[in-house]
């Protein structure tokens, strides 16, 4: 059995029916020329065939004792795993556009994963317009973040386009994989002696962790210095309670442009990211009855630490908050607001040793768990006001059985306090993004997607030349 770390586990300890702790991928795919009209149904059939299933797939939740969930869960093989609940087969009404898929996978998003099985799902649609099929695919946060995430998606594609008779995810085991706790570990005893190295780990960081804290309480008194410290963003709408059921929109655009901007204005392209979700945020909360706040909205920015050879699962990110300037209504002033944010923000990162960046992340965060598991979320000033981040994916083409892999889009989580999620996910050239939203209280979220759009043409206009737009 293998322990879990204690940020993975704090995902178990917030799940709740209102806010799921599950994370999913949308892939899309374009059918082969010459595929059979059984093409999915057959690919299905052998996807539940599969008999051997690879970690973390194989593996669901145990734990011993009253307090076990909370203080020493633990991964066991789940060695009578049923991969006809686990794999679904779904189909979407005509004609199939992009509306009918994002009202599928928002009300497969909604519905929370059983905790007596391993924690998965996927879920093949037929249907999709111009020959297309999906496949989306959602997995406990518990179990992977995302990087993690994509490089598990990413193992069983091809840049062959003719194979065939390939493995389905779950049967491709990794190329490394990080090592086990033993069966004495993996109890509340062992838990207790890996906290015990832990805290001595932490007392050896503490003098810088505490820098780290000292510069945080000094950006609040001193708000011109340009480092966003938590609670710092005002309340607004998309920082109240939250329902189970989630609204998903998609947008993309070719990178080559987003890097053009980027490096016209001397940026980066997270930068371009946190200006395009800033501007479109602004418009959207102008719109609203509570208004736009007067203080800009934040984001907190997941960073990985993750080593690039690493192609273990488990939760691998720290964290920087930046502003979004939400409240500069010069769209030039505001991106030059975010860039020197993120800026600083970096630079307070790379002040602490890689060793401590996990406490740090623990240290920062933990006002955001304790709000969802004291049931103050949403009640309170949020931590920071939106979750936006970025993920690397694979730059070339990739194919499945044949069947090209057209576009990729992550699909969130949200909580209490936070009821929207923007997170990137790069393929092909493309930048894809996926919009997570609670659908109670956020029933227009699709206009985001829209207006990050708008955004981009509005910047290309202010900063390129009339011949550098793309």
């Amino acid at each position: 059995m293998k322990r879990l770390g204690t940020l993975d586990a704090s995902w178990l300890a917030v799940e709740s029916d209102d806010t799921p702790m599950h994370v999913g991928t949308l892939q899309i795919f374009s059918l082969p020329d010459e595929a059979p009209d059984t093409f999915l149904r057959d690919m299905v059939a052998r996807m539940k065939e599969a008999g051997d299933v690879a970690p973390p797939w194989g593996s669901k939740l145990a734990w011993s004792g009253f307090l076990g969930r909370l203080l020493a869960p633990t991964w066991k093989v789940d060695k009578n795993i049923d991969l006809d609940y686990h794999v679904r087969h779904s189909a979407l009404p005509k004609p199939g556009g992009e509306r009918e898929l994002g009202v599928l996978v928002s009300r497969l998003h909604s519905n929370p994963l059983d905790f007596d099985r391993p924690l998965w799902e996927c879920h093949v649609i037929e249907g999709l317009e111009n020959n297309r099929f999906a496949l989306y695919t959602k997995m406990h946060h518990s179990m992977i973040d995302g990087i993690s995430g994509v490089r598990l998606m990413q193992r069983v594609l091809t840049t062959d386009a003719d194979k065939r008779d390939m493995l389905p995810p779950w049967s491709v085991r990794p190329e490394r994989r990080r090592g086990n706790k033993s069966d004495s570990e993996a109890t509340i005893p062992g838990a207790f002696s890996q906290a015990m190295e832990a805290l001595k780990l932490q007392a050896d960081m503490a003098p810088r962790l505490w820098q780290a804290g000292n510069r945080l309480v000094h950006s609040v008194r001193h708000p011109e210095d340009g480092l966003t410290a938590p609670f710092t963003g005002p309340v607004s709408k998309i920082n109240h309670r939250v329902t189970g059921q989630r609204r998903f929109a998609t947008q993309h655009y070719q990178l080559e442009r987003l890097k053009a901007l980027a490096h016209a204005s001397g940026g980066s392209l997270n930068d371009i990211v946190l200006y395009l979700c800033g501007t479109a945020l602004r418009r959207f909360l102008l719109e609203q009855d509570e208004g736009l706040p007067d203080t800009p909205l934040t984001a907190g920015i997941p960073v990985n630490i993750r080593p690039s050879d690493d192609q273990g699962t488990g939760t691998q990110i720290s964290f920087m908050i930046a502003s979004l300037a939400t409240n500069e209504p010069d769209p030039l002033n505001r991106l030059q607001h975010i860039k020197t944010s993120t800026r600083r923000a970096k630079e307070h990162l790379q002040k602490l040793p890689k060793s401590a960046l996990t406490q740090y992340t623990m240290l920062l965060m933990s006002p955001y768990i304790l709000q969802l598991m004291s049931g103050m979320g949403g009640r309170m000033r949020p931590v920071f006001n939106v979750t936006i981040s970025n993920v690397p994916g694979p730059q070339r083409t990739l194919y499945y059985e044949g069947a090209k892999l057209e576009a990729m889009y992550p699909v969130s989580l949200i909580a209490h306090g936070g009821a929207l999620n923007i997170t990137c996910l790069s393929y092909a050239g493309s930048l894809n993004f996926g919009f997570t939203g609670c659908r109670d209280t956020l029933p227009s979220m699709q206009k985001l997607a829209v207006y990050t759009g708008e955004a981009l043409d509005e910047l290309e206009t202010l900063i390129l030349p009339p011949d550098g737009k793309k």
